[in-house]
């Protein structure tokens, strides 16, 4: 089959050119590029929304700013601030969404060449998209680390950790442990800077999707091409659309990746590999924690932000008790080591005034 060419006309490419050319074996190394408005369909909040935002949400928490949350040097001070938000957000909770599984479904039609992602979550893997073709540019959950020396946390001593409420701690050294996220302060993973270049060299399409490009180095990947880019989101982004190759979809990524699976002829495949990801539970699972959306997600937040307020609170007005306890059992010993003092003055003069006594009484039997 000869290699496919986007039509020559004055319009812009639409689904159905790209649908075309997906299907035409021209394409043998797609590179997906997402962010967190592909898990918001899931429960999980993106981070930087107005109201809806996870950083908007955690200005609650008692913080210097919101983004202090995943500042490494704050979570060697204060660590309990990520584990409360690392509680909400912890895989188990949420199902991957109808864009990881079209993820999946490129891997499993062998053009997937690789998938940026700067979420977290890690439903990418729990979509089943195979470890190697995974890039988690900003870390996720999937491993634990020492922050001092390095020693590796299995994910179910972390996860019994933190189901008693601990604070995860170092069997080695005793440092401080947190998955491997990357924390402001802290380098991008190796593998990031190891893939991109060839990654980007051998792409024949980009695709887009959930987020902002605000954040570099991974914002300024999709310019690096010279393929056919592909956007999915809410509100275009980047240099989007300027391109005669570009195509961009606006509106929730589920809802359009969806459409371009129906144009490709993909749409059965792509709900099989969807309805593969139902988290499966038991009634009483279900009873007691249901299927979390967004805004119940963003309210545990809310009530676990005041609730760490309220503990502050108490801390701090638990120290200041122990302070004025201190101030008042200081005070006390001043007294009383006044009080002595002038027992053993009193004493001494006692002692001086029987002496007297004694030498005027010399000689003389009473």
């Amino acid at each position: 089959m000869g290699k496919f060419k986007f039509p020559a006309t004055s319009g812009s490419p639409d689904l159905s050119t790209m649908a075309t050319y997906l299907t035409s074996g021209s394409v043998r190394n797609v590179v997906v590029m997402v962010g967190a408005g592909i898990s918001t369909a899931a429960g999980i909040p993106d981070f930087r929304s107005p109201k809806t935002g996870l950083y908007h949400n955690l200005s609650r928490l008692s913080l210097p700013y919101a983004e202090a949350v995943f500042d490494i040097d704050y979570f060697r001070r204060r660590p309990e601030a990520f584990y409360m938000l690392a509680h909400e957000l912890y895989p188990g909770k949420f199902r991957p969404t109808m864009f990881h599984s079209f993820i999946k479904l490129l891997e499993e039609r062998g053009i997937l060449r690789r998938v940026y992602t700067q979420n977290i979550d890690t439903l990418e893997r729990i979509a089943g998209v195979p470890d190697d073709k995974i890039v988690e540019a900003h870390g996720s959950f999937a491993e634990n680390h020492c922050i001092d020396c390095g020693k590796e946390m299995s994910k179910e001593a972390l996860e019994a950790r933190m189901k008693e409420n601990e604070i995860p701690k170092c069997k080695r050294c005793g440092g401080l442990v947190k998955p491997d996220i990357v924390f402001f302060g802290e380098s991008l993973p190796a593998r990031f800077f190891k893939l991109t270049t060839a990654d980007l060299q051998a792409a024949d399409l980009i695709i887009v999707a959930g987020t902002s490009l605000q954040v570099h180095p991974f914002a300024s990947l999709p310019s690096q091409v010279s393929c056919p880019r592909m956007l999915f989101n809410l509100e275009s982004v980047g240099d989007f659309g300027r391109r005669k190759t570009d195509v961009v979809v606006l509106g929730p990524c589920d809802e359009g990746v969806h459409k371009l699976a129906e144009k490709c002829g993909w749409d059965k495949q792509l709900d099989e590999l969807w309805s593969k990801t139902a988290i499966v539970k038991t009634v009483e699972e279900e009873e007691l924690e249901g299927s979390k959306t967004q805004k119940e997600v963003l309210a545990s937040i809310n009530k676990a932000a005041e609730d760490d307020l309220n503990n502050i609170v108490e801390e701090k007005e638990e120290q200041i008790g122990e302070n004025n306890d201190q101030v008042a059992d200081e005070t006390f010993v001043t007294a009383t080591e006044s009080v002595e003092i002038e027992e053993v003055t009193f004493s001494i003069e006692e002692l001086d005034l029987g002496a007297e006594k004694k030498e005027e009484g010399a000689g003389v039997d009473l």
